[in-house]
């Protein structure tokens, strides 16, 4: 059984091809003039309707393959996206890192300012006059009152 690869039958056809054209080419010369512009529009015609084929064969695999390209030591994807959602799809990670960064920058600053604020209704609460804390011993205090 004798197969042809894809690449023989191109070969094959592309020869075939180019030696109607040659022939045709030879010909056309001793051609009138009204079979000459039909056929021309019949060339223009056809060059038209290849162009539009290879249009319609070539757009659904141009907008789905998205592929790996390998790059040195680095993959990247390659092909085209569905426009804005691919652009905001590709950006939504650094939203979240950053929305992440600020809430965990928020919470830092809920904390410290809870423990200002325990500190604060402790020394308020205590029974101490006021001229107590400025006492220099006083924090002498306070540092063996809370190791006992």
């Amino acid at each position: 059984m004798n197969t042809l690869s894809p690449q023989e039958v191109d070969t094959r056809m592309a020869r075939f091809g180019l030696a109607v054209a040659g022939s045709l080419s030879e010909q056309s010369e001793d051609l009138p003039h009204s079979v000459t512009e039909r056929l021309r529009f019949a060339r223009e015609q056809a060059m038209e309707r290849a162009r539009a084929s290879r249009r319609v064969q070539t757009a659904p695999v141009a907008q789905a393959a998205i592929g790996v390209v390998r790059s040195g030591n680095s993959l990247a994807l390659t092909g085209t996206g569905a426009g804005r959602w691919f652009k905001l799809a590709s950006v939504m990670p650094v939203l979240l890192l950053v929305a992440g960064l600020l809430l965990i920058q928020h919470s830092q600053w809920y904390e410290q300012v809870q423990a200002s604020a325990e500190i604060d209704t402790a020394l308020l609460s205590d029974k101490l006059p006021p001229n107590a804390y400025s006492d220099p011993g006083f924090s002498e205090y306070l540092s063996d009152e809370e190791n006992p």
